[in-house]
């Protein structure tokens, strides 16, 4: 039989503890020799990498061996080696056995009874924890000796103009550091802009941090914002939650004096710079606040899905949300409008209408008389939300039937399809049913404002404000649908012959 032996460690403090790479390979590969299983060179492992994670290189190389039916056993020194999570390790164990391979563990049995799995998940959870003391323990020994030693801590990345001086435990500078203080005074003196900075190193073919000679605006404008430039380095700056890296309050860092032997920039160099960097922020374009008189108010009708507002050339426009690939698989060939024409031909024929406000009130009566129950459809909805909850019990009580071995992941799988689709649906129609229960109660109107609203149009109709434009078109409930070169006003208005469509000029 075919044997792999995987050996891990996360760092030092297991060479200290006596579960070296080395020691963790010799002692599994006794184990293959004592039991006559076949251990080919190239199927020996041994990785340098967290516990904690599933995802590891060399672990999804035999993980795919496993799949493609090339291994028929794996050899771990424990069963901490394989996986420090409980959870990920019943994942590990479930993909060998459903192929048909056997772990077998160097210096402990693994016991595959009910009582025996019981016992492997408290391991588990036993080895998570002790984890995550490690990675305490880790953090407050690298913090202790940064501060006493006034050095920085070592796995921090090369930063463009230095060279990290592993002895010193410092910083020290390159030719490249020359070229930060040029593209910052440019910046400084001559208030231009980062894409100008980035044309000018390009054309002087530079070297970029990443190679070559092409430079981007984020990649000079992390260099220009960061302080270990103007002879500021701190430490411990990050900090990893549920896999994303944050900002550390400023408290929490620990500032290294000397950490490098020549600055960039003075302290008061840096703060001009920083204020250049905000105030070229102010003024993009990119960044200019544009105002959407049919935010929220124009919908695609080939797709259903709800028009935004998006800057084009320094221009307004509106476009369809299903164009973007991470919206839909297959991105809407829908038109995108230019927001000026659209809100100009939608509030010409809205504000016609408006100057009639007894035909608005007619159309709303009539609309009223054949409403629906509001309360009925109230009552559906929360029958719903308490199937949704009772779904939701039902899901917990299979992930945990499952994570005590009591079902396969099979069976898992296939009531997890269920219950998804059983949500979806419920879900489906608690949407249908909260859209028409919206509908039925835009009805209850107040015809005073409805008059309102109209006698403000009329007699100002001209220096209307963007926002009495907005009062109106909401207080109408104004819809406007887009298909092609057509253009579909709806809501509370009465048009005897359908729908208002627009032409494009």
């Amino acid at each position: 039989m075919r044997a792999t032996v995987y050996a891990r460690v996360s760092g030092e403090m297991q060479e200290r503890e006596g579960t070296s790479l080395q020691s963790q390979t010799e002692a599994c590969l006794k184990l293959a020799h004592d039991k006559g299983y076949e251990v080919p060179e190239e199927f020996i492992i041994a990785e340098t990498y967290s516990g904690l994670s599933l995802d590891r290189p060399r672990l999804n190389e035999l993980r795919q061996w496993v799949r493609d039916k090339e291994v028929d056993v794996v050899i771990a020194y424990t069963l901490d080696r394989l996986s420090r999570d409980p959870v990920h390790f019943i994942i590990l164990q479930e993909e060998l056995q459903r192929a048909g391979v056997e772990i077998i563990l160097a210096t402990e049995t693994l016991d595959s009874s009910d009582l025996g799995l019981l016992i492997t998940h408290i391991k588990g959870y036993a080895a998570k924890l002790e984890a995550e003391k490690i990675r305490e323990r880790t953090m407050r020994g690298k913090r202790s000796r940064v501060e006493k030693e006034h050095k920085l801590p070592t796995g921090r990345g090369v930063i463009y103009g230095y060279n990290y001086d592993k002895e010193e435990g410092k910083n020290t500078a390159t030719d490249c550091l020359d070229i930060v203080r040029v593209a910052g005074m440019w910046l400084a003196e001559e208030g231009i802009s980062l894409n100008e900075v980035c044309r000018r190193l390009m054309a002087r073919r530079i070297p970029a941090p990443k190679g070559g000679t092409r430079w981007s605006r984020a990649a000079i404008g992390r260099i220009l914002r960061n302080q270990t430039y103007a002879g500021r380095t701190y430490a411990f700056r990050t900090i990893t939650k549920d896999k994303k890296r944050l900002a550390r309050p400023q408290e929490e860092q620990t500032e290294i004096p000397n950490a490098v032997d020549r600055a960039a920039f003075t302290w008061d160099e840096w703060l001009v710079i920083q204020r250049q960097l905000d105030r070229n922020r102010e003024l993009s374009p990119r960044n200019q606040k544009l105002a959407y008189l049919l935010r929220g108010m124009v919908y695609c009708k080939r797709d259903g899905r709800k028009y935004h507002g998006i800057p084009m050339h320094g221009q307004p426009y509106y476009r369809c949300s299903g164009r973007s690939r991470l919206v839909s698989s297959t991105p809407c060939d829908n038109k995108t409008m230019s927001a000026k024409w659209l809100e100009e031909n939608v509030w010409f024929e809205v504000a016609n209408v408006l100057k009639n406000p007894e035909m608005i009130l007619t159309e709303l009566r009539r609309r009223k008389e054949s409403g629906v129950d509001i309360t009925h459809l109230e009552e559906r909805v929360k029958l719903n939300c308490n199937q949704l909850v009772a779904i939701d019990e039902a899901e917990t009580r299979y992930l945990r039937l499952y994570g005590a071995g009591v079902i396969s992941r099979d069976k898992l799988e296939t009531e997890c399809k269920r219950i998804g689709s059983e949500r979806a649906r419920i879900e489906r129609e608690n949407k249908d049913l909260d859209t028409r229960i919206a509908e039925a109660k835009e009805l209850v109107f107040d015809s005073e404002q409805i008059d309102q609203v109209c006698n403000l149009v009329t007699t100002n109709l001209v220096n209307l404000t963007f926002e009495e434009k907005r009062l109106a078109l909401e207080a109408l409930n104004v819809k406007v649908w887009i298909d092609g070169h057509s253009v579909a006003v709806q809501g509370m208005i009465p048009i005897p012959e359908g729908d208002i469509v627009l032409q494009p000029l």
